[in-house]
């Protein structure tokens, strides 16, 4: 299991560092319409363009990276992360009456049914119809799920591309801040992205339901909580953090305060013989956040927590 955390959404964003000579809005327009891509490949480095087929064989040489084409010019006009954080403290667990009954409803079965259907689109790939197709999917699902609650919304947020994200918002008694948490829908075939077969069951198939029957569980039992909570199903992930930078960015611009945010990535698979965890994330990570986690983990899971090795 795979867990990554940090106390703002802002984080998974790239924050677009300064360069002498900034980008013009001529250039970026120019160089999209050829077909390049702006990508981030070191911390602290200026982005470089490189073409779709040199993107994709940094993916299969398993180089990270942020896709910044699209946020790169708003990214450059909104403040720093250090300006705009707001630190978050977190309480010791205390809703443990109120929390057994919900969990006891929670149902592998339901998230087998909903990772089956995920799995019969040929791919979930960001910029195929499949992976459009998945979106609705997902969006149809959660819908269902919400039936007539009016403080609850499903909507799609789109992109450039073809495939959307879908995102759920939960409204709190009070309007701030909010509490995110996430997962990437979409899949790949690096040999073949747009066509190619690409079930994605564990990466991030696992994620993605696991956010959808946790969405069910808590409607079914009437969740109200006192600040927003949503839900977020992020396009184009595996193509460099599409989709969470596209909403990190419109967020960030408008001024959303986010109090926390998780995202569930390849949280159902482990190696037989080896001992089943959820494994958080070291880096880029708010300690306090994390060190919450750890406590939630203890007090309601059978499942150990250990720390990942940041790559």
């Amino acid at each position: 299991m795979k867990f990554h955390s940090t106390f703002s959404l802002v984080v998974i964003a790239i924050t677009v560092v300064a360069r002498a000579a900034p980008l013009s809005h001529a250039e970026i327009v120019d160089k999209s319409n050829q077909g390049l891509r702006l990508l981030s490949l070191v911390d602290g480095a200026e982005p470089e363009w490189k073409t779709e087929e040199e993107k994709i064989n940094l993916l299969r040489a398993g180089v990270h990276f942020f896709d910044v084409t699209e946020v790169y010019e708003l990214e450059k006009e909104l403040p720093t992360l250090k300006e705009s954080a707001v630190a978050a403290t977190f309480p010791a667990p205390s809703h443990q009456a109120a929390l057994a009954p919900i969990l006891a409803t929670v149902s592998t079965a339901n998230m087998q049914t909903y990772l089956t259907s995920l799995t019969a689109f040929n791919n979930r790939y960001y910029k195929a119809t499949t992976g459009s197709q998945a979106s609705t999917y997902i969006l149809n699902t959660v819908k269902g799920i919400i039936g007539s609650r009016t403080d609850i919304t499903a909507s799609l947020f789109t992109h450039s591309w073809v495939q959307p994200s879908v995102i759920v918002k939960i409204a709190g008694k009070s309007a701030s801040p909010t509490t995110i948490i996430g997962a990437h829908l979409d899949s790949i075939n690096l040999d073949n992205p747009t066509s190619g077969r690409a079930p994605g069951a564990d990466d991030d198939g696992t994620g993605t339901v696991n956010l959808i029957e946790g969405l069910r569980v808590l409607v079914a039992a009437g969740f109200k909580p006192s600040t927003p909570v949503e839900f977020h199903w992020y396009s184009g992930e595996e193509a460099g953090l599409l989709g969470s930078q596209a909403i990190a960015t419109s967020y960030k611009s408008a001024g959303t305060a986010v109090k926390a945010f998780m995202e569930l990535d390849m949280s159902g698979y482990f190696k037989p013989g080896s001992t089943e965890v959820m494994a958080l994330e070291a880096d880029y990570i708010d300690t306090g956040l994390n060190t919450f986690l750890k406590s939630l983990i203890d007090e309601y899971s059978r499942i150990p927590w250990t720390m990942d090795t940041p790559v």
